[in-house]
């Protein structure tokens, strides 16, 4: 397995082989939630009108730019999304839009031979389908703030990652360190906006307790978030 490392929105117009599109703060930390909250199917999308045009029928679930959108149910917020009668979720249809994991997750569909969502909550099952499918490149995207700029929490997600796959050590505690000192990090401890909780980082530095990987796959004119057993995928 070759492992290739990569950042923003121009390492996801680059990624091959088997895309992990990795955004801890926080559309893949929220993901996973939603799923385990039995959301029927988690829809990923990007531009607001369309996500808009599902309004009532679905769960609206995202920002632009960290903003929330007029018109959604929810900022990305793990917090607030855990806080919420759980029956907001179950078995309803709830789009995901976020500036940046969302965003990549798009992009290197067009070119990857498939794509997962991951953060530390789900690196652990993520790191075991990328074994159990062989693949033979794997791209860690790394997709940061906005998907412009380089974020500590997703390039030690990927340290973790490539940790799990034989590439070497990892040490978590250093790593909460150097994320909770970092600017992604330090954005949240104002508590000056509501869409941005205070609890949000320890939420997404919680490892491994969802125990499935998520691909993004092809649904009629949508793209789906949709978890597999960790030990039987295929990359194709």
């Amino acid at each position: 397995m070759r492992i290739e490392r990569l950042s923003c929105l121009p390492g996801a117009e680059a990624a091959r082989g088997v895309a992990v599109i990795i955004d801890v703060f926080r559309a893949f930390t929220c993901a996973p939630l939603l799923i385990r909250l039995k959301a029927r199917a988690l829809l990923l999308e990007a531009d607001i009108a369309r996500c808009l045009s599902l309004s009532g029928d679905a769960v609206l679930v995202g920002e632009r730019n960290e903003e929330p959108i007029e018109g959604f149910d929810l900022p990305n917020s793990p917090l607030l999304i855990l806080r919420s009668d759980p029956t907001r979720f179950t078995g309803r249809t709830v789009v995901l839009r976020t500036t940046s994991g969302v965003a990549g997750a798009l992009v290197a569909r067009q070119k990857a031979d498939a794509v997962l969502l991951a953060s530390f909550i789900n690196a652990r099952a993520t790191a075991a389908y990328l074994r159990a499918c062989g693949a033979s490149v794997v791209s860690l995207v790394a997709m940061g703030t906005h998907g412009e700029t380089p974020a500590a929490e997703d390039e030690r997600c990927g340290d973790y990652i490539e940790s799990l796959l034989g590439g070497g050590s990892y040490d978590h505690i250093a790593a909460i360190n150097e994320i909770l000192a970092s600017p992604s990090a330090r954005r949240f401890y104002a508590a000056d906006k509501p869409y941005l909780p205070a609890a949000d980082p320890a939420i997404c530095l919680q490892r491994d307790l969802f125990a499935h990987a998520i691909r993004a796959e092809a649904d009629g004119d949508w793209v789906r978030a949709i978890p597999q057993p960790s030990g039987s995928g295929t990359p194709e």
